[in-house]
């Protein structure tokens, strides 16, 4: 009886590495070649905005809490998604995402368009008691993020560490960076212009917990949840493009 092909590859050990080699190569190649042409193939995005540190310091509550486990950040083109969700996810929209969160599993909605959808009190309370909001949510509280004070000194660490990768953030948004995190949450504050100032005047400064007197880790989160695919609005603007 003939041996079959992989069984000689299997039993000559050169053979054998010479073969894995090969796979893992032709595999390596399928996904670092399209990086050569990226600048050709990620859409432009003229009306980007950065995370200021409050949404950035949200962002990493988000991260901590582990709601990218059960929550995508990513729209596929298919078409029960667009109409349930919004305009599909473009590569832009995450171009300032270190480390991105498109995220796999959905055992919550997507939330790749959810910035602006909800007011901040809804957020507030869904967060603390998702069921008071959603009846048959099966998602945790997470109440202590109101009770929690918001860590500030270190966010100008966070702005370094994310310029070291390629977000544009200034000297001085690095510098205002503590001053910027509460000025954004208290919009009668000495402190809240300069948000804008270096941010844009599209930046949300408001009490996002509802208590401008304390700076809290809820401020921070829905800060975030709340500009969540608002950073830019490329994906509108292809979506308009092509029905028309």
């Amino acid at each position: 009886m003939k041996e079959f092909f992989h069984r000689k590859i299997e039993r000559n050990a050169i053979g054998f590495v010479i073969a894995i080699v090969g796979v893992a190569s032709i595999g390596g190649l399928v996904e670092i070649a399209p990086l050569f042409t990226i600048h050709e193939t990620v859409e432009d995005a003229p009306d980007m905005r950065l995370y200021p540190p409050l949404e950035l310091a949200g962002r990493n509550l988000y991260i901590r809490e582990g709601c990218y486990a059960c929550h995508s950040q990513m729209i596929r083109t298919l078409r029960d998604e667009v109409e349930r969700y919004g305009p599909y996810s473009l590569a832009v929209e995450s171009k300032y995402d270190h480390p991105m969160l498109w995220g796999s599993k959905r055992t919550g909605p997507d939330l790749a368009r959810l910035g602006g959808k909800y007011s901040d009190a809804w957020h507030v309370a869904h967060l603390i008691n998702p069921r008071d909001v959603v009846p048959e949510s099966v998602m945790p509280r997470y109440g202590w993020l109101q009770r929690n004070a918001l860590r500030i000194d270190d966010l100008g660490d966070h702005l370094s560490a994310q310029r070291a990768v390629g977000v544009p953030y200034t000297d001085a948004m690095i510098e205002n960076a503590t001053a910027d995190a509460r000025g954004q949450a208290n919009p009668d504050g000495t402190e809240s212009s300069g948000v804008s100032e270096r941010y844009g005047e599209a930046t949300n400064v408001r009490a996002f917990d509802g208590n401008p007197g304390l700076l809290t880790e809820m401020d921070a989160l829905v800060a975030y949840l709340q500009v969540v695919g608002q950073l830019t609005q490329a994906a509108h603007h292809e979506t308009a493009a092509k029905e028309e």
